[in-house]
Order: structure tokens, then C-alpha cells, then sequence
């Protein structure tokens, strides 16, 4: 448990740099352009390559060495962060040339996220596994409840360009915690000599017959897609009536309540009822995307973004949980990177259609961008309230519980 501790004080870190700049650099677009669709269209060059990557990526962690993977991984991905960081210094900074830098950055980062997932196998009994996944639920929330308020400061005193030079500086910290665990670790056993590409087949091969498993990864990829419309546009919408400062501020409490529920599953864990659990808290997080994007006034606002991410790591907690133990620890990898890619499909259409929505939208009935940005809102907490309750009622994934009694 002890070196769990240490790699995932490293992700915690990471987690902040990386929050900083993608809050900054979201802000400077808007700032820039006064569109939704600008700020989705970096959003979606950040996520992709995670998405396309993630199954080879899987595939590389469970033939490879998963800490070596890390290192390279969060040191490379900092090469992006810096491309921006040099062309802003020059004066030369595009919208195209922060959606390559981002880019650039993602694809990197796309070999640390599988590693460190299978890596968590590695350190921990599956007894330990709830509480880590709680933990890491918290080191995750970090770019949302820490990063924000500390940015939005930076901002109202100094450029974009400190929020890069600080990112680019936490990658070293996390280098280094990888590297401790790393030492502490021995090497895997690499005699099985088949490619990439049988090990990838091996483990959708592994997904499909696992029935329960594979129904739950196409739910929750179209939960992704109601998600990840609210992600993507809960920033135009506060932008819209306030600065930055406000919307670091109200970020931070809203994601607080990560912290909340995140702490209380690092402590207490869920013992039972994963099934059960995981659609409650995603019907409720409909109920406050929906009134997250009603509201025109900010405390209204910080009380639905707040309720909303309480209930984020009790639906991710049961997914990891109920994954994990219906999936062999030898194949993790390449099933996290085949989860990690269905599962977030719907992540890609809600960041390439989102932004385009609520622009539209706003010019054809003559509103604010922020105000279309709370129409697509509804819409999206609406249809998560239904996909939610339709899951419970699945069979095959309240099985997935039922064989682990």
C-alpha cells in the first residue's frame, strides 16, 4: 500500500499541473474566440489520442514495464505543454497552435493512463481495491477542485503562460515517484512472444464473452456522451455572466464535492449493492446537470455543479469495482485500454457536437452562448436520468455483482 501511496502522490501532482493548464488555456480560447465550439474543439484534440490510443496503449502495459511506460509517458507529455509555452513567448500563438500542442501533449499521455491502471493491480489485493479507487477518484478531482481556484488567481495577476511554466514543472515531481516505485518492483516476466496485435484481439475476445462486462462498457459509453456535454460546456455558460476568477472559484466548489464523496469512499468504501449504487448516482447527476443548466445565478449554479460531482465517484467506484473483478489480472491492461475506448466514445461526440449546439442554438433564438449552452444542458441531464434507470434493469450487469458474493 505504501508504494500505491507514492505513485499516487505523483498522479495527484500531475493531476494539478495538468488541471491548471487546460483551465488556462480553455479560458484564453474563450477569451479569444467568444465560442463554445472553439473551446470544445481543444477539449477534443486533448482527449482523442487518450481514445485511440488507449487499446494499443493497454496492450503495451501488459507486455511491457508499466512504471517505465509512466515515466515516459507524463515526461513526453510535457513536450506539448512547452511547444505552446515557446510559441506564446514568441507571440505566436494560434488556436491552431494550442490544439497541436495539446495534442502532442495527449498522445503521451495515453501510455501513462493504461499503465498506471494495470499498474494499481500490481501494488495492491483486491481487498485494497475499493478504498484505491477512491483515492484515485480524489487524485483525479484534483484538476477540477484545486486546479481551478489556484488558476483562476494566477489569471487576474499574470498570463497563461505561468500556468504552462507550472504544469511543465510538476511533470519532473512525477517522473520521480514513478521512478521510486519503479525501483521497488520487479521486472515483468516478458517470455510470451506474441504481438501487439494477438494481445489486443485477446482481450476484446475476452471483453466479448464476458457479457456482463461488455453491456456495462456500451452503457457507459453512451453516459459519456450526457457526461461529457456538460464538461464541455459548464465553462461558456459561467464565462458567459462572469470572469475567470468567478469561474475558478465556482469550479472548485463545485468539484468539492468530489472531495466529499471521494473521502468518504477512501474511509468507508461501498461494501454491496454496486449496481444499485452506480444508477442511483448517475439518475442524480442527471437531476443536476439539468438544473445546472436552468440556473442563471451563480449560487444556484455552484449548488447543482456541487451536488453533481458528489455523486461523479460513487458511479465511478462501482464501474471500476465491477470491472476489476470480473476481468483476470494477467489481461488488465489491454481490458482497461479496450474499456477505456468504448466506454469514452461517447466523450468524442459530446466534445465535437456540444459546442456546435449551444452555438447554434444561441444564434437562432438570439440568446447568449452560455444560455445555449444551458438548453443542450437539459437535454443531456434528461436523457442520463432515463439511460440510468433503463441500466438497473439489465440483467446481465446485475449479474456482474451477483458472481462476486
Amino acid at each position: 500500500m505504501k508504494r500505491f501511496l507514492v505513485l499516487w502522490t505523483g498522479q495527484f501532482i500531475s493531476a494539478i499541473g495538468g488541471g491548471l493548464t487546460s483551465f488556462g488555456l480553455l479560458v484564453y480560447v474563450f477569451q479569444k474566440t467568444g465560442s463554445a465550439s472553439g473551446m470544445a474543439l481543444v477539449t477534443l484534440l486533448g482527449f482523442l489520442p487518450t481514445l485511440l490510443l488507449s487499446v494499443p496503449a493497454g496492450a503495451l502495459a501488459d507486455r511491457y514495464d508499466r512504471r517505465l511506460m509512466m515515466m515516459i509517458g507524463d515526461g513526453c507529455s510535457g513536450l506539448g505543454i512547452l511547444f505552446i509555452l515557446i510559441n506564446m513567448m514568441n507571440g505566436d500563438v494560434t488556436l491552431t497552435t494550442i490544439c497541436s500542442g495539446v495534442f502532442i501533449s495527449a498522445v503521451f499521455s495515453s501510455l501513462l493512463e493504461r499503465a498506471y491502471k494495470a499498474t494499481v493491480s500490481d501494488l495492491l489485493t483486491e481487498e485494497e481495491y475499493s478504498k484505491a479507487s477512491g483515492l484515485i477518484s480524489l487524485a483525479g478531482s484534483a484538476r477540477y477542485l484545486i486546479s481551478p481556484v489556484i488558476a483562476g488567481i494566477v489569471l487576474s495577476f499574470a498570463n497563461v503562460s505561468v500556468l504552462l511554466v507550472i504544469d511543465i514543472c510538476t511533470f519532473i515531481l512525477t517522473v520521480i515517484s514513478t521512478f521510486v516505485v519503479r525501483k521497488g518492483i520487479a521486472k515483468k516476466n516478458t517470455e510470451k512472444e506474441e504481438s501487439i496485435i494477438v494481445s489486443i484481439k485477446e482481450g476484446f475476445t475476452s471483453l466479448k464473452n464476458n457479457r456482463g462486462v461488455f453491456l456495462l462498457v456500451v452503457v457507459a459509453s453512451v453516459l459519456t456522451l450526457f457526461i461529457g456535454a456538460f464538461q464541455i460546456l459548464a465553462e461558456p455558460l459561467v464565462l458567459s455572466i462572469a470572469d475567470a476568477k468567478t469561474l475558478g472559484i465556482t469550479e472548485t466548489i463545485c468539484a468539492s464535492g468530489m472531495l466529499v464523496s471521494s473521502l468518504y469512499l477512501g474511509i468507508r468504501g461501498i461494501k454491496k449493492g454496486y449496481v444499485k449504487v452506480l444508477c442511483l448516482s448517475l439518475s442524480f447527476a442527471g437531476v443536476f446537470i439539468f438544473g445546472f443548466g436552468q440556473f442563471e445565478r451563480i449560487p444556484l449554479i455552484i449548488a447543482s455543479g456541487f451536488a453533481f460531482f458528489l455523486m461523479l465517484p460513487f458511479a465511478n467506484n462501482c464501474l471500476d469495482y465491477l470491472v476489476r473483478v470480473n476481468t483476470p489480472v494477467e489481461i488488465q491492461g489491454r481490458i482497461w485500454g479496450i474499456v477505456g475506448f468504448l466506454s469514452q466514445i461517447g466523450y468524442v461526440i459530446a466534445y465535437g457536437i456540444s459546442g456546435l449546439l449551444a452555438d447554434n442554438i444561441a444564434k437562432m433564438k438570439g440568446i447568449s452562448v452560455g444560455r445555449g449552452a444551458g438548453s443542450v444542458m437539459k437535454i443531456a441531464g434528461a436523457m442520463l436520468i432515463i439511460v440510468s434507470i433503463v441500466t438497473y434493469f439489465i440483467k446481465d450487469i446485475k449479474q456482474l455483482e451477483e458472481t462476486n458474493d
